[in-house]
């Protein structure tokens, strides 16, 4: 493109921060919160045009497969022969015509100057008469086109209705055993942006410290808090890390495992899958509140060094070891609480992560699936007998919860399975047991799931 065009093409700083997130997404693999955090500090934004950028890249990208879909019916070739960053445009300024309350003409002459900024003329003119064609209907309109009927297809009819893969409503339907009414609620909720919750870690912080830096007392965590506003990093207690940014549901999967009851010694914890550390600095906490060690692994240097971070400042001693939770690195039997944080597909965090829908395919879920196995033996062989084992996922999968502690039980009788449930008193709707299930459209939290595990003798 020549200079003179660039030149001429004026955009607004929120739609170019937006693009930025959008296109670094699409070509570099980027995770959405990480480069969106990057653009809002180049382009120096107001709180008011920042919420707009968010909204706006937060947005294209959780509904990106729909609206492929829509711009797929409005141009004359494969979007697989679009330029990427038009394409890009194309997705943004679709969402402004859908999914926002931007006036058609102005979501058109926008993206019109953000295409010639980016690509050109040319593509310009291409983007100004696609958009004109999507914004003949609305949302509504477009779903008729594109959505099967749900009498037809309640499954497809879901997925075109709230932005998900196929596969990704089939997982949730199969975890909330069948019900459809139920995943359509999970499906909304996945759409809806999440409330920042914090942690304040036992011994360092207190909820109270929380609230009076400005947010609510959480719902069922004694140590969470929600704020509803507000940058976290500028709290005090964040700031001088004495208390992190966590998810509600992060927070009691760690405290059904601390408060589950033991018999015997109760001096050594393991955090088998420690990275980044949120779980492990509450763990921390509550071990020393008990005179207990907890030891943190993660394979990931870089993810150890911030594990290693989040415990420096704790008041018990704790030890993180840059290690495969995979082959165990300490004599079997070690411990006496074993949490095992599993990779997952994540899932269960859709809201957080726009992106990740769209990016996470159904080969990923049987290849985590075995290292879930494999990490799971590791965590059963690293507790002493009597001891205890929370195997944890962010993901409501069948395969990833339910089928991994079916296949790790076969052909294994020294291993218990406890009803988790009565861990978490105030907590209701944790689905039949014995295993937890957390919902966002349910309790508010990331989808989490745990199953409490003690080894026999």
């Amino acid at each position: 493109m020549a200079p003179q065009q660039r030149r001429r093409a004026r955009v607004d700083s929120a739609r170019q921060t937006a693009y930025e997130v959008v296109h670094a997404v699409s070509v570099r693999d980027a995770y959405a919160n990480l480069a969106l955090a990057a653009a809002l500090r180049d382009h120096r934004l107001d709180p008011r045009d920042a919420a707009f950028a968010t909204e706006l890249a937060h947005g294209t990208l959780r509904h990106r497969g729909g609206y492929d879909d829509v711009i797929g019916r409005c141009v004359d070739r494969a979007l697989t022969k679009v330029d990427p960053a038009v394409l890009d445009v194309l997705r943004i300024g679709t969402h402004q015509l859908l999914g926002m309350r931007v006036p058609a003409h102005a979501a058109v002459a926008t993206s019109v100057d953000l295409a010639r900024s980016v690509a050109g003329v040319g593509p310009s003119k291409f983007v100004n008469a696609v958009l004109r064609k999507v914004a003949a209907r609305d949302s509504d309109g477009w779903l008729a086109v594109t959505a099967p009927a749900y009498e037809d297809d309640p499954v497809g009819n879901l997925a075109a209705r709230h932005a998900h893969p196929r596969w990704v409503v089939e997982a949730f339907l199969a975890a909330l055993r069948g019900s459809l009414e139920e995943t359509a609620a999970a499906l909304e909720a996945d759409n809806a942006a999440p409330r920042v919750t914090l942690a304040a870690w036992p011994g360092r912080s207190t909820v109270d410290e929380l609230v009076a830096a400005g947010a609510i007392a959480s719902r069922w965590s004694p140590h969470g808090a929600v704020l509803e506003g507000g940058d976290p990093a500028a709290l005090a207690p964040i700031a001088s890390r004495r208390a992190g940014v966590q998810d509600e549901g992060s927070q009691l999967v760690a405290l059904a495992l601390a408060n589950a009851p033991l018999d015997g010694p109760d001096r050594r914890w393991l955090d088998l899958c420690a990275g980044p550390g949120g779980k492990a600095a509450l763990l921390a906490g509550l071990a020393g509140e008990r005179s207990a060690q907890l030891v943190a692994v993660e394979r990931q240097p870089h993810r150890a060094r911030l594990v290693a971070d989040a415990l420096q400042g704790n008041a018990s001693p704790t030890l993180t070891v840059c290690a495969d939770g995979t082959v165990p690195a300490w004599p079997a039997g070690s411990f006496d609480r074993v949490l095992v944080d599993a990779p997952c597909t994540g899932l269960g965090a859709l809201r957080r992560r726009p992106e990740a829908r769209w990016r996470r395919q159904p080969k990923d879920v049987a290849v985590l699936q075995d290292l879930q196995i494999r990490l799971l033996h590791s965590a059963l062989a690293s507790v002493r007998p009597g001891g205890l084992v929370a195997y944890v996922t962010c993901s409501p999968h069948p395969a990833e919860t339910r089928e991994v502690i079916a296949k790790t039980f076969a052909g294994r009788a020294d291993v218990d399975r406890i009803d988790a449930r009565p861990l978490l008193p105030r907590v209701p709707e944790l689905g039949p047991g014995p295993d937890i299930q957390l919902w966002p459209h349910r309790h508010g939290t990331d989808a989490m799931y745990l199953a409490l595990l003690r080894r026999l003798q």
